[in-house]
């Protein structure tokens, strides 16, 4: 246990010293770093802790990898720190980038949709059910994502459906907030009118819609606030 407690906190070690010389400006974004040999000599330790630390950048966005090529700086700031304030913004501050990451995604939506997405949303609508059932309430907020994730991977957006999924975490803390704090929770009949925006191949449209769709919650943060 305590072998493999000094190797986590040599890996941590290392992450943190790489980390922090892509922050400093040591690398350029798009510039390779150093190979294992020369980066485990300037952090005093071996290939495979360095290795390790690699692995673990590329998986937070900050290093990309490329076979046979090399270890590229792909960000010079850190995801996670990005990550941590927008989970600390205020309720209303995350509706309102949900709502502008949705508004987009019902805009292309509705210009690239095939009539087996449409089908496919009605029936994850219908196994959402109506939040005012108690009876359906129960991994409503699960339901719910799907729902909305649905017409964002609809977008056929590659770098949307990116970043979506990136707040994901937060979006569906959102979703179970205006489910436990009697926000505002659009009702089936609005879910529907989401659906029924984008058939109509009308981007204007659809974007309204999902405005509307989130302008009681929003008002509501508002109000909260101000009082």
């Amino acid at each position: 246990m305590l072998a493999q407690a000094t190797k986590t906190s040599l890996t941590d070690s290392a992450l943190e010293g790489i980390r922090q010389e892509i922050l400093d400006g040591r690398w350029a974004i798009g510039e390779r770093i150093p190979n294992e040999p020369t980066l485990a000599a300037m952090l005093g330790v071996s290939r495979g802790t360095v290795r390790e630390a690699v692995k673990m950048l590329a998986s937070q966005g900050m290093l990309e990898t490329r076979q046979g090529s090399g270890t590229y700086v792909r960000a010079n700031f850190d995801p996670s720190t990005s990550v941590l304030r927008m989970r600390q913004a205020n309720l209303r501050d995350q509706v309102e980038t949900r709502c502008a990451l949705e508004v987009e995604a019902a805009r292309l939506a509705a210009v690239r949709h095939t009539p087996e997405d449409i089908q496919r949303l009605y029936g994850l609508l219908a196994a959402r059910g109506n939040s005012d059932d108690p009876q359906t309430r129960p991994g409503l907020v699960e339901r719910d994502f799907d729902f909305h994730a649905e017409i964002v991977r609809i977008a056929r957006n590659r770098a949307l459906a990116e970043t979506y999924l990136f707040f994901s975490a937060s979006v569906q803390e959102i979703i179970k907030a205006t489910v436990d704090k009697e926000i505002p929770e659009p009702d089936m009949e609005a879910h529907a009118g989401l659906v029924r925006a984008i058939e109509t191949r009308n981007p204007d449209h659809a974007a309204s819609t999902v405005r509307q769709f989130m302008a009681p919650i929003l008002s509501e943060l508002n109000r909260a606030l101000a009082s």
